[in-house]
């Protein structure tokens, strides 16, 4: 759900970037004797533009936050991408006694086994449900 690059090709889009994401070579593959080695599964997208290194990337509830480690500044905010092969959402304010759980749910998961996981406190309702996304308001005080 990211607009975001992060396969080698993509384009950045990192605070507007039109770079393309490329990655760092692999050192020290050791595939051969253990399948997937670390140096492989480690991140090693880079942006030459802007300056992106996925390696620098850290979540810090429930975003993606890219820090520069020479200043220690942030770079940049996103929300975590989702994971559209599992139940997954993101948490957001609503109102004082309300908040909005918005996410998708993999192919033929029933809205109620959806509704179960997102439920508030004091019951709530969905705004939508279809294609794969739904945006639900919980009732929590």
């Amino acid at each position: 759900m990211s607009d975001f690059g992060y396969c080698e090709g993509e384009t950045c889009r990192r605070k507007g970037c039109k770079g393309t994401v490329k990655e760092h070579p692999v050192d020290n593959c050791s595939c051969h004797s253990m399948p997937p080695c670390g140096p492989c599964t480690s991140p090693r997208g880079y942006c030459e533009t802007c300056g992106w290194e996925e390696a620098d990337d850290v979540i810090i509830n429930d975003y993606v936050v890219s820090v520069d480690k020479s200043t220690g500044v942030y770079r940049s905010w996103e929300p975590r991408p989702l994971d559209p092969t599992k139940l997954d959402w993101h948490s957001k304010a609503h109102s004082n006694s309300s908040m909005v759980k918005e996410g998708v749910y993999p192919e033929g998961m029933a809205r109620e086994e959806v509704e179960k996981k997102v439920l508030g406190t004091f019951g709530g309702r969905f705004e939508y449900f279809r294609d794969g996304k739904f945006k639900y308001i919980a009732y929590t005080d």
